[in-house]
């Protein structure tokens, strides 16, 4: 039997994809999250296009690409077509100046929720955090998705994060018609730099006296699983995400096989302040809170929708592990193999902790 004629295969194949899933677009798309998001819904059977977009071109080739700034108001024309939009692009790099960041990332996020409504988008995806759940000593464990939303903008990214939700809450009442789901990973590994990850590069796991710190991770499969679930309306509202239980920091200290020095709550909480307001560390004091009170969130949504987890805790603590193998950072700040060398283990905690002491007495000094 001869084969169709080119033009039959063609319209076969126009009437095949017709037939498939929704049209998503990506912000972000280029790199990370977004990077992996895009391959993999370009893989899916149960998408019909993906739009990728971002500042310069990825290696999806599968992905219809424009190469744009999320802060300009033509992605609205960019984003015609599509069914929903997953936006992940976000700059939440410890490195970057604090006001540079929360520009980008608001301004980032109205532009695509406002652009995204006019294009007639019917679904907006955000990802955020658990941390927006806050880490405080009362916190229930787990605690519920609609659990209250306690954080302050004392952590890195985390004052960006609740002013994204603050958007995403508004936007269906300012455009109906849009839907918007948010979703809250736990502390993310898998290529990941973040306050949270550097805790482990540390020569010793800083335990703050009288805390009680749990630790639940999130894989970026497994993250980037849960983003394909909400692109495909398989789950919606807001809901977390993470391996499914937790870790208590003896276990994490058993598995990992770095010890803890134990300090004073005053003594810690007041040098990483003090530190960082100085310029030596990137992270600001409110980070430390997230390694010293429990925010384990449950992910009973995403399992009533039959998403299971890939990763378990100790599996993606092993890999965390491997990932910051060979580096060192204390107080959140990287060393050099020299400093790290010359500083010693517990001794460079103990070296930045007097480095404090002796900015305060300068400053007694000085009349400060």
């Amino acid at each position: 039997m001869s084969s169709p004629d080119p033009q039959v295969r063609a319209a076969r194949n126009l009437s095949t994809s017709t037939s498939r899933g929704p049209v998503v677009a990506v912000t972000g798309a280029a790199s990370g999250i977004g990077a992996l998001l895009t391959s993999r819904l370009a893989a899916s059977d149960e998408v019909k296009q993906v739009v990728a977009i971002d500042e310069r071109r990825g290696d999806v080739s599968e992905a219809t690409w424009h190469i744009l700034d999320v802060r300009d108001p033509a992605i609205a024309e960019k984003l015609r077509g599509a069914d929903v939009v997953v936006h992940l692009a976000l700059d939440l790099d410890l490195e970057t100046d604090s006001a540079a960041r929360t520009a980008y990332n608001v301004r980032g996020t109205q532009t695509v929720l406002t652009a995204a409504a006019a294009a007639g988008v019917h679904r907006v995806v955000l990802c955020t955090s658990a941390m927006v759940y806050g880490a405080l000593p009362d916190n229930d464990i787990p605690l519920s998705e609609d659990a209250e939303l306690r954080a302050t903008a004392e952590a890195t990214g985390v004052g960006d994060l609740l002013e994204i939700e603050r958007l995403g809450r508004r936007a269906p009442r300012a455009h109906p018609g849009l839907n918007v789901t948010v979703v809250r990973p736990a502390v993310l590994v898998g290529g990941t730099d973040t306050a949270l990850t550097r805790y482990f590069e540390s020569p010793r796991l800083l335990v703050v006296a009288g805390s009680r710190p749990t630790w639940q991770f999130c894989h970026v499969d497994d993250l980037c699983s849960a983003l394909e679930y909400a692109a495909l309306e398989k789950v919606d509202g807001e809901f977390a995400v993470g391996c499914d239980g937790w870790l208590e920091q003896e276990e994490v200290e058993e598995l990992s096989g770095i010890r803890r020095m134990e300090l004073p709550s005053a003594v810690a909480l007041g040098a990483a302040a003090r530190l960082h307001r100085i310029g030596l560390t990137p992270s600001p004091a409110g980070d430390l809170a997230y390694t010293m009170h429990p925010w384990v969130v449950s992910v009973g949504r995403l399992h009533d929708a039959g998403w299971r987890p890939r990763w378990t805790n100790e599996e993606v603590l092993a890999e965390l592990l491997e990932e910051v193998a060979g580096r060192h950072t204390v107080a959140g700040r990287r060393l050099g193999r020299k400093d790290a060398t010359a500083a010693g283990a517990a001794g460079a905690t103990v070296a930045l902790l007097g480095a404090a002491a002796v900015v305060r007495r300068a400053r007694k000094r000085r009349g400060l």
